[in-house]
């Protein structure tokens, strides 16, 4: 048997591995370390939780042992699609370097940029970044990716699922065409295919068998659930939902639900909170600082229930999680392998229960023909059922639990009953038919309200003239007469008289 002694590692990681308490590489290690070591392309084909990660770090520890970083120019590059698998890739390159001088930066989103800044002007060994984060930086001019040696592109199909094709190809030529490329992926698309036969150089093919079988430690159940109305149905499933984990009691000390919508995520997550439970959502959309801040709650229980999407989960390394509960049923066969596999690892025993509704039938088909055998079937907690649930808002009113203080009086029958007032005796009333008034009546009376209206406004006008004009402009005066013309005839002097406000002059 192979042990991670006979992989000519660097004697410090070797150290470090064993610190760990791991003496037997998995397969995907045992096979493409040595390649590795050798500097050849990887295209490394093998589902989450085989042990990739250590697969590429412990050889890019080991090559990276000579030489010395620059500032802003990374010796190696590590891609994930999302921030907690790039933490994550970060937590394993701590444990397996940490007898190696080699520095590492993270760059991911909902961190601040002038923090990530200040490690690149330093110069790291490692950079492990999402491809949106490591565009960024390099956009903003404060990173140079052509001192690549090793870039490592994990998780392929969850980044061909999530957009990131674009970006990656874009990342793979703004480095050397001379870096080692290792790449990972659980499934080989056409697209996947198309770039690896672009960047990679006589890679080595290494395939592991895909994790199409559950694990004899996770006992399933299938819980098919038929809608009160067909607009009951996210209703009816989250009561579903709450009865089962009412039902394993103790033995669910903690849970992962899965989604399929991040809306939906928000949405159990408040349900759950608001019946009592305690429950935190995680999903692309939060900030960073509360997702970690979730994940850490949930790795030393305090957090009891975590409801995360796929991409949130992705990746996730939490081996003590009793159960797994599918409120969808996944759209994609594998990712109904990947979900119930959070649960049951290390040997443990572990618990998965999928909700279904009708509809969901196809989905339930294409995940039974994947893992070559039926999900076995499960029943409702003994003592519920969605027709006689007390929360259920069809019922009859009486039968509805008393949600204000008029519904506990009415529930306990103590309701004061109105008085009763009699209707009067009906009284003859003679109506006469108005003729309909003609437009110019309606015209006349109109402009009379006009002319009450304007002489209201004379009424009120501000005094200060009329009546108090001052007496000098009243009095009258004399002007001479001006002749243009000599006339002997006429007067030597002619007087006008005028009177203000009386004639002209």
């Amino acid at each position: 048997m192979t042990k991670f002694s006979d992989l000519a590692l660097d004697p410090r990681v070797l150290k470090a591995v064993q610190e760990a308490g791991y003496e037997t590489p998995t397969p995907i290690q045992a096979q493409a370390i040595p390649h590795a070591l050798e500097g050849k392309d990887v295209l490394g084909i093998a589902q989450t939780g085989t042990g990739k990660t250590a697969s590429f770090t412990l050889p890019m520890i080991t090559i990276l042992g000579k030489g010395r970083a620059r500032a802003r120019m990374p010796r190696s590059l590590v891609l994930c699609p999302t921030r907690e698998l790039a933490a994550q890739v970060a937590e394993n390159f701590d444990i397996y370097a940490k007898h190696s001088k080699l520095s590492k930066a993270l760059l991911i989103g909902g961190v601040s940029f002038s923090e990530q800044d200040k490690l690149i002007d330093r110069g790291v060994d490692v950079l492990i970044a999402t491809p949106g984060r490591l565009l960024d930086h390099f956009e903003r001019g404060k990173l140079l990716l052509n001192g690549v040696q090793i870039m490592v592109v994990d998780e392929a199909d969850r980044m061909l699922d999530m957009g990131f094709i674009p970006d990656i190809e874009r990342i793979f030529s703004l480095t050397p065409f001379t870096r080692q490329t290792l790449f990972y992926s659980a499934t080989m698309a056409p697209e996947i295919e198309r770039i690896t036969n672009t960047f990679l150089t006589g890679a080595v093919k290494i395939e592991v068998a895909r994790q199409a079988t559950t694990s004899e430690t996770i006992e399933q159940a299938l819980i098919e659930v038929t809608p009160t109305r067909k607009e009951r149905s996210f209703a009816d499933k989250r009561a579903v939902l709450r009865a089962l984990i009412r039902a394993e009691g103790e033995a669910c000390t903690n849970a992962i639900i899965f989604c399929n919508r991040k809306m939906d995520v928000d949405v159990v997550a408040k349900s759950l909170k608001q019946h009592g439970f305690n429950a935190a959502p995680i999903h692309g959309d939060l900030d960073q600082s509360q997702r970690t801040k979730t994940l850490d709650g949930f790795r030393d229980g305090s957090l009891h229930l975590l409801v995360a999407s796929d991409v949130a989960a992705r990746g996730l390394d939490i081996p003590a999680v009793s159960h797994v509960f599918n409120f969808d049923v996944p759209t994609h066969p594998e990712d109904y392998v990947h979900r119930i596999g959070r649960t049951g690892r290390a040997g443990r025993k572990g618990k998965a229960f999928t909700i279904a509704v009708p509809h969901d039938e196809k989905h339930v088909t294409a995940i039974e023909s994947l893992v070559k055998q039926p999900i076995p079937r499960g029943s409702l907690p003994e003592g519920f059922s969605l027709e006689d649930r007390p929360d259920r808002p069809d019922q009859p009113r009486a039968e509805r639990p008393a949600r204000n203080r008029r519904g506990r009086e009415r529930d306990r029958g103590e309701r004061r009953e109105e008085p009763r007032i009699e209707a009067p005796e009906p009284v003859a009333v003679e109506v006469r038919e108005e003729r309909a008034p003609r437009r110019e009546e309606r015209r006349d009376e109109r402009r009379g309200r006009d002319r009450d209206r304007d002489r209201d406004r004379r009424d009120d006008r501000v005094v200060g003239m009329g009546d108090h004009v001052p007496d000098f402009l009243m009095r009258s005066f004399r002007i001479p007469s001006l002749s243009l013309v000599e006339d002997d005839d006429a007067p030597a002097e002619e007087s006008v008289e005028m009177v203000a406000g009386e004639g002209e002059l």
